[in-house]
């Protein structure tokens, strides 16, 4: 029987916490999988009761940290190449940046059969300076040189990674999609919709727009936050803003929606009606899904975000920047409308469209799941896994 080291950065709340664990769920009994990660930062959300309603139980490596710190990195690798060598496996399957390079040195040195790794996404633009990103990069090149094969999420990355920031070969890479269970997403709508706008008092003729995501400087909330403010200045609907989500960028983002002279709510919501709403963190996705009206994305960078994929699961319209895999995932006029980053105008404009014409909105509503239902479901996911996995065991 094959064997499967699945590593992975944190157990945060996001795409590759989903990724990893319906890999390790779902796989067929050929497999088996042993799932390592480290622990969420504290600004974050935990993802432990995906894991915990799939039955998992991964084995946890504190000292795993999203920061760089020679001694604790180096701890790590010793652990991981400690459960290398007793665990013995076939496959040691990298997702995520720390994850990567520690695990796939530890695979590496113990002479590992096959190497992967997953990039969720990327930091070869819009979050260092040069300098910096050109050393990640070289530790990228060099750890792709140490790998049986690149995943990449979306074709959009892999061009990316293969042609224009040349990690490794284009063709070293393959492009496997993630993979959700969706359905929940079409179950209990009426009943969903009807218990997040009764929690966050928005009126049934009130269009609700949420924004779901680390509050961080690379999601680029304070563009959101100008946008809405010229939507708000331009518009004769009733429009309310949920940002579902907390981090470093919280009180800044609060400041900026403050300065620009716009109401904010972070308590009391049910007795409260603001211009923006805080939530903070929110487990229950699909509830928020089911109570907004618009999803939102601002990001300066990405790889395949999850937050729109769920919408169009809730047949929700996008409105969102050109970047990552966002073009493989939004049919842009069919599903959502899309701008270039920084233009401020152009993602006002597309706001402003979606909320003013009712039909667009719900035409945009009557696609979004038929888009997203198969290209997204965790089953094809395993199934490209699996034809992965054996071609490179035989």
């Amino acid at each position: 029987m094959p064997k499967i080291l699945r590593i992975i950065n944190r157990f945060n709340l996001g795409g590759p916490t989903f990724n990893a664990a319906y890999l390790t769920k779902h796989l067929p009994s050929k497999y088996e999988t042993l799932l390592i990660g480290g622990e969420k930062e504290d600004h974050e959300e935990s993802s432990m009761h995906i894991l915990n309603d799939l039955g998992l139980k991964p084995l946890i490596i504190p000292e795993m940290r999203r920061s760089i710190n020679p001694f604790n990195d180096y701890f790590v690798y010793r652990k991981i190449k400690n459960i290398i060598d007793e665990y013995k496996p076939d496959i040691v399957h990298t997702h995520a940046a720390k994850a990567g390079t520690i695990g796939r040195l530890a695979a590496y040195n113990a002479k590992v059969p096959v190497i992967l790794h997953t990039f969720h996404g990327h930091v070869f633009h819009s979050y260092f300076n040069k300098t910096k990103t050109s050393v990640f990069k070289n530790i990228e090149r060099n750890l792709a040189a140490k790998s049986t094969k690149i995943i990449a999420i979306s074709e959009r990355q892999k061009y990316e990674l293969g042609t224009i920031h040349r990690i490794c070969p284009p063709e070293k890479i393959e492009v496997i999609p993630l993979g959700f269970d969706l359905s929940r997403f079409q179950e209990n709508y009426d009943e969903k919709r009807k218990a997040f706008r009764k929690k966050y008092n928005i009126d049934d003729d009130e269009i609700a727009v949420g924004i779901i995501g680390r509050i961080v400087p690379i999601k680029n909330h304070e563009l959101f936050v100008r946008a809405w403010k010229k939507v708000s200045d331009n518009t004769n609907k009733k429009i309310r803003a949920i940002i579902v989500g907390d981090g470093e960028d919280r009180l800044k983002i609060e400041s900026l929606a403050k300065e620009l002279g716009m109401s904010i709510c972070t308590e009391n919501f049910e007795k409260s009606k603001c211009s923006l709403t805080f939530t903070s963190w929110l487990k229950e996705i699909d509830v928020v899904n089911a109570g907004v009206d618009i999803v939102a994305l601002s990001s300066l960078n990405e790889g395949t975000p999850v937050s729109l994929i769920e919408a169009q699961a809730a047949n929700n319209p996008v409105i969102s920047t050109k970047v990552g895999g966002v073009e493989n995932i939004v049919v842009e006029g069919k599903t959502g409308l899309l701008s270039e980053v920084g233009d401020l105008e152009k993602y006002s404009s597309n706001l402003l469209r979606l909320i003013e014409d009712d039909q667009l909105r719900t035409e945009m509503q009557a696609s979004g799941w038929e888009s997203v239902k198969e290209k997204f479901h965790y089953t094809r996911l395993v199934n490209d896994i699996d034809k992965l996995y054996s071609s490179l065991l035989k």
